[in-house]
């Protein structure tokens, strides 16, 4: 084979990644639940910050259950992934939004997004490996929580947030109960999965939840993102 062809051949087979730019905004959807600092990635096809139905890892459930997203950054950069800085760092607050602004990336790039939900024991609003668009445009995507199912929903607040460490972080809101005695203590599903909700009650001093019945149930989805490609 003359050499001319090798070299044609290598050109028809070499992958072009285009470079592009992206906006990003994310919005609570929620009446009552607040997100913690949010971690926006861009990686490739093979890299995922959680499956549906597995164990979650030790770096999700220290997310899950105490926001601390630095374990997730630590695989994301390991696998040759870019974090990104989330434009509003304190909490994010019902019908509040956040954004990522001229974020450039390529056409084989993946975005993942996720954050505590607050409060609950382990839930977490995620976007997991979605493939951003090559043709410009705007795009809509909602969120559903997910439980990490490494901690029992006994939605008591008492500023657990370690792994391992029974209880809720906080409640941002300051609305709700104190003294609950726990609504359960034992995790049917070990897996990932769709949370079931807020149960919570109505008595303030007392009762089983320290959450509201009246604020912090929810419905999915949780959040709405917008993907803006220039």
């Amino acid at each position: 084979m003359i050499a001319g062809a090798v070299a044609t051949q290598g050109l028809i087979f070499s992958p072009i990644l285009l470079a592009e730019n992206i906006d990003i905004e994310l919005t609570n959807l929620t009446q009552g639940l607040y997100f913690t600092p949010l971690l926006f990635s861009v990686h490739d096809e093979s890299t995922h910050l959680y499956q549906l139905g597995q164990p979650a890892s030790a770096e999700l459930q220290a997310m899950a259950e105490g926001g601390d997203i630095s374990g997730l950054q630590g695989l994301i950069d390991a696998a040759g992934g870019v974090n990104v800085e989330d434009s509003e760092p304190e909490v994010l607050a019902p019908a509040s939004s956040t954004q990522i602004l001229d974020l450039e990336v390529d056409s084989a790039s993946f975005l993942s997004i996720t954050g505590m939900i607050l409060p609950t024991n382990d839930g977490f609003v995620a976007l997991n490996g979605w493939k951003i668009p090559s043709e410009a445009g705007t795009y809509t995507i909602y969120l559903n929580a997910y439980d990490a199912g490494t901690e029992a929903n006994d939605e008591i607040v008492n500023g657990g947030g370690a792994s391992g460490t029974p209880g809720i972080p906080a409640n941002p809101g300051a609305n709700g109960g104190v003294d609950a005695t726990g609504v359960t203590f034992d995790e049917a599903n070990t897996m990932i999965h769709v949370h079931r909700g807020n149960v919570g009650d109505t008595d303030l001093a007392g009762g089983s939840s320290d959450l509201d019945s009246r604020i912090h149930r929810w419905l999915n989805p949780v959040a709405k993102v917008t993907v803006t490609v220039n």
